[in-house]
């Protein structure tokens, strides 16, 4: 009768502890998110036009799509000194490590140890009685107090039975991979930055001779009008505003001045040194003739723009973080292991197999009652899978536009210099023509400081649309995922 009552009480508890266990399983489901940004992406920058799939210009060299030798020169520096791309290379070793440490968890732990201690139970315990009763050997009594002396190995091993530990290694190896990326992006942003200000710097350059001219012009032009003052041919009001004009353009001359030092000191910046001399070439700006740019389908925006990639990157992550995060739901099985020598007295550790000792236990718990912390945590990866997905698609989308306005903005800078160019040689032709008129006293003092002032306001607008022109093919070509390679 016994026995049947033992046996039954065996199957309620196995039951309960199969039902809990069980229990424990239960899981949340992770939100269902869809990607329609990337699902719906147009086939042409410009849907008047057709792109050419073959021809896009992002997946050229930089050191083939920059030709001028001091601008290369320039951008190797930046590529080695740079603090801004140097700290990213250390988030990369810093996720590295982070893979590692996700690897290692799927191999036993194991480490050793040696240990000493000393214990004495009561005479009048359990413990206490069966120790005064027990003979080490024969006629030789438990000492007591009882030391204890041992030393082993241990092991502690996680079976990765439902993949938890491969997924969150899945999920560090695609972090780290952006990173990767982030470090690409890194790369791209710093070509386009240090291209930009080599050609502000050389536009700079430009106006600081345009302005030289203009004040040389001025100085004639003063002198001029004080002859003609002696001749009584015009006022000492046309004397005087000459002089103001001088002036101004004179100080306008250093105000460029530090505008170029400024520019110079932010390029170094970029380099990562201290303010030194930009090599450059100023005499052929005007002249140069920015590259063409061919922008390919938006489709290959996924694959050649670092910053895209990086977002996909940690979109999938963040997915294997939900997935690890919900099977913390899930029971653990857990192995743990001893092995090693343990006597009363060290010189009985030499005494084998006596002083061997061991232990192995195995363990199957899961979470049962108080789930609030991994539900926690299960819902914050999942609200993190659904705000990788936004900025995914945020990425995207804002890659699209960025080269479509480019697009639009080359062209209209490239008419709207052409213009420009005409406006300035029709000025300095009616320069020449108000010059000869107000030595001729035909013309006054107004005629020539108007014509003057707009033909400056020209020529610096002319330089400026200059360096628009080239600065944008070069954010373009960064656009379409260049500069990295």
């Amino acid at each position: 009768m016994n026995m049947m009552e033992n046996s039954k009480t065996k199957n309620i508890i196995t039951a309960i502890a199969l039902s809990l266990v069980l229990a424990s399983c239960k899981a949340p489901m992770a939100t269902v998110i869809k990607d329609e940004v990337k699902e719906n992406i147009p086939q042409n920058f410009n849907q008047a036009e057709q792109q050419d799939a073959n021809a896009n210009s992002g997946t050229t060299p930089w050191r083939q799509f920059f030709t001028d030798p001091n601008l290369v020169s320039l951008i190797e520096t930046a590529l080695k000194n740079n603090q801004e791309l140097l700290i990213t290379l250390q988030e990369i070793e810093i996720a590295r490590s982070g893979v590692i440490a996700k690897k290692g968890k799927l191999s036993p732990t194991v480490s050793v140890g040696i240990g000493a201690g000393v214990k004495k139970a009561g005479r009048y315990t359990s413990e206490g009685a069966g120790d005064a009763t027990t003979e080490i050997e024969p006629g030789r009594e438990m000492p007591d107090p009882l030391g204890n002396f041992e030393g082993g190995l241990m092991a502690n091993w996680e079976i990765d039975i439902w993949k938890k530990l491969r997924t969150e290694k899945e999920s560090a190896v695609a972090h780290y991979l952006s990173t990767v990326e982030g470090k690409n992006f890194v790369l791209s942003n710093l070509i386009e930055e240090v291209a930009d200000n080599y050609y502000e710097l050389l536009a700079l350059d430009n106006q600081l001779d345009i302005i030289q001219q203009y004040i040389k012009l001025q100085q004639r032009a003063l002198e001029i009008s004080k002859i003609q003052k002696e001749a009584a041919a015009t006022t000492e009001l046309a004397v005087k505003k000459f002089e103001a004009e001088l002036a101004k353009s004179k100080a306008s001359e250093y105000t460029i001045r530090q505008q170029i030092t400024e520019k110079e000191n932010q390029i170094n910046a970029l380099l990562g040194r201290y303010p030194q001399s930009i090599v450059r070439t100023r005499e052929n700006f005007m002249s140069t003739i920015p590259p063409t740019v061919y922008t390919g389908i938006p489709s290959q925006l996924l694959a050649n723009r670092p910053d895209i990639k990086q977002a996909e990157l940690e979109l999938k992550a963040s997915k294997l973080d939900v997935e690890a995060a919900r099977k913390e739901f899930y029971p653990s099985l857990e192995i743990s292991a001893t092995l090693g020598l343990e006597a009363f007295k060290p010189s009985y550790l030499v005494k084998m197999p006596e002083s061997i000792a061991y232990n192995l236990v195995g363990e199957l718990a899961g979470p049962l009652i108080n789930k609030s912390a991994i539900k926690a945590n299960f819902q914050t990866a999942d609200a993190k899978q659904v705000q990788a997905l936004y900025e995914y698609d945020k990425t995207v989308l804002n890659a699209y536009l960025d080269v479509a306005n480019l697009m639009s903005k080359i062209k209209n800078i490239d008419q709207y210099y052409q213009l420009k160019s005409q406006e300035t040689k029709a000025l300095d032709q009616s320069i020449d023509i108000a010059n000869q008129l107000f030595r001729n006293s035909r013309a006054d003092y107004l005629e020539v400081l108007l014509n003057q002032r707009d033909a400056l306001d020209a020529k610096m607008e002319l330089i400026e649309a200059k360096q628009k022109q080239l600065s944008t093919v070069v954010d373009i070509y960064k656009s379409l995922g260049g500069g990295w390679k």
